[in-house]
């Protein structure tokens, strides 16, 4: 049986009709259940993955509306075919910006593990990296790309899984070419937002699942397209009956998800005269070493840069750490990196500390501070502790009854936990609603997951937030973009996922702004890069608000479980 989906539709509908009632007692129970971790998993979900395994057979669009959890949805169905030992090669395919997000998720939530083009085995060689590992997420710009599509597509996949997929609504895109051309078993669809511009693009995703569904591209609009509009359906019932063949769509109005409020406030800190030059050294350094290496440069001082608007105590840390991967470092530029050591070490103190101190005395509620660097972490354990401020610490290095005494401190007797990133993952926080982002992730997915800490189901309270970065570095030009132009923070939990998605790159945002930030010569050349950069966001968010009503006006609630 040809499992591209280029085989004659109606032996694939009796394959398929045969696979699913073959299988639909042996779902009764789901295995995954007990497999799951640090997962606020909800009825909606379990019923959705029952439905996907017994129902639809593992090919099925998922378009929950945005926030309501598809990825988790997506992630169970992998774990449970898993588990019963009926799937082993998976490709996931993403946006560039949620590769990371996803190999993250995959593997603490569903101890899923996987490889991923950003990673260095892809870089040292493609053809083996496709061939050798059983487990990827690719970036799906990198996966058509002529040098990847012919050896994916010779490749027998018993699971496929492509997220924000109404990236595949034209079907003369490579995207879409490389999908439909894939062989493989089960498929999952992810989009809170399958139709973009008109019904054709639903009949070119449907089409990937299940074809011959409905019949022909041409008999599709004869049949099922008003003349002369595309975007209203015909007969919309019968159109209703076939599509529930092939697709989920649980709502906000189903699953009655209430959250409060959340309010951000973005502080835009002026660095001390020290940090400032420390900081600008930095960049300078950063700029000097792209320019001569090119865009392949930027992996290597990536974290530096990013460290330098964390703390100078992490920025020397990060420095250090290049001095000993002696990677391709000329004498000249290790020789600059040394000096920049020298001149981090000691100091009177920060500007970010000065204000996280004046902001834990004027409030009484219980604040969590999240930073990305152990560094820094230390540092302010140093900072609160001669202040006379009681803490409690959590960090992914701790063990399990640490974390929980942490948590028990932080709950009762002292007033602020210090946290890394991966801190609070599973714990119920929710006793606290007031958080500070003391440094700012490039990924705003992950500033997103910060927040979503305090501000998930179960917080009685308005959850208030507040960002620390330093005036004049990248994160000030990121921020005001995130935050000025598309307010981020008004946004649905998940909808800045679907809008960064959306734009026609084949970076992740981290890379795009560092790329933007060490391309420019000057302030205002750096200035109007961003500005335009903010401009595509912009453009990016109004199209999702657009696609947003068309889809609602064309599903509405008659596709959930």
């Amino acid at each position: 049986m040809d499992r591209s989906g280029d085989g004659d539709p109606r032996a694939w509908q009796l394959w398929m009709e045969y696979h699913r009632i073959r299988l639909i007692r042996e779902f009764d129970e789901l295995l995954c259940l007990s497999h799951l971790r640090n997962i606020d998993k909800y009825w909606y979900q379990v019923e959705t993955v029952s439905q996907v395994l017994r129902r639809y057979g593992g090919r099925v669009l998922l378009a929950d509306e945005v926030g309501l959890g598809k990825t988790v949805e997506a992630g169970m169905v992998m774990k449970e075919y898993l588990l019963r030992g009926m799937i082993r090669k998976i490709l996931i395919l993403t946006p560039p910006s949620l590769v990371s997000q996803w190999q993250e998720e995959l593997e603490t939530k569903f101890g899923i593990a996987c490889v991923t083009t950003d990673g260095a085995s892809y870089r040292e060689g493609a053809e083996e990296f496709w061939q050798s590992h059983d487990r990827i997420i690719a970036s799906i710009h990198t996966a058509k790309s002529r040098k990847n599509f012919e050896t994916i597509a010779a490749i027998d996949y018993d699971l496929v899984v492509v997220d924000e997929a109404h990236g595949l609504r034209n079907k003369r895109t490579a995207s879409h070419r490389l999908v439909n051309a894939v062989r493989k078993k089960f498929i999952l669809l992810l989009s809170a937002t399958p139709v973009q511009n008109n019904l054709l693009e639903l009949y070119n995703l449907i089409t990937l699942l299940k074809p011959g569904l409905l019949s022909t591209e041409a008999e599709f609009k004869k049949e099922y397209i008003k003349r002369g509009n595309l975007r209203t359906p015909n007969q919309p019932d019968k159109l209703r009956r076939l599509l529930r063949e092939v697709m989920i769509r649980n709502t906000r109005s189903l699953v009655d998800v209430k959250l409060p409020k959340r309010f951000a406030t973005t502080l835009y800190i002026e660095p001390l005269p020290q940090e400032r030059e420390q900081y600008e050294e930095a960049s300078r350094f950063c700029r000097d070493f792209c320019a001569v290496r090119g865009q392949t440069s930027l992996w290597t001082v990536q974290n530096l840069q990013m460290a330098a608007g964390s703390s100078p105590f992490a920025l020397r840390q990060s420095v250090v750490h290049l001095l000993e991967k002696n990677e391709g470092i000329t004498t000249v530029e290790a020789g600059r990196l040394r000096n920049l050591v020298e001149r981090l070490r000691g100091g009177d103190g920060t500007s970010k500390g000065a204000q996280l101190l004046q902001l834990l005395q004027v409030r009484e509620e219980k604040i969590i501070v999240f930073v990305k660097y152990v560094r820094t972490l230390e540092y302010l354990e140093e900072l609160l502790g001669a202040a006379g401020v009681s803490f409690a610490v959590f960090s992914g290095g701790m063990t399990g009854p640490q974390k929980d005494q942490a948590i028990a401190r932080f709950r009762g007797e002292v007033p602020v936990l210090l946290s890394t990133e991966t801190g609070g993952e599973g714990r119920n926080l929710q006793f606290c609603n007031t958080l500070i982002n003391y440094d700012i992730p490039w990924n705003p997915m992950r500033l997103e997951q910060r927040i979503g800490r305090l501000h998930r189901i179960g917080q009685q309270r308005d959850v208030y937030v507040f960002n620390f970065c330093l005036a004049g570095s990248i994160e000030d030009h990121m921020m005001r973009i995130l935050d000025d132009k598309i307010h981020m923070f008004e946004l649905v939990v998940g909808e800045i996922d679907t809008i960064l998605g959306n734009l026609d790159s084949d970076r992740d945002f981290g890379s795009v702004i560092l790329d933007l930030w060490v391309r420019g010569d000057d302030e205002a050349q750096r200035r109007v890069s961003f500005e335009r950069f903010g401009e595509e966001i912009v453009a990016a968010r109004k199209a999702y608000e657009k696609t947003r009503v068309l889809d609602s006006m064309l599903f509405g609630e008659d596709y959930e479980v």
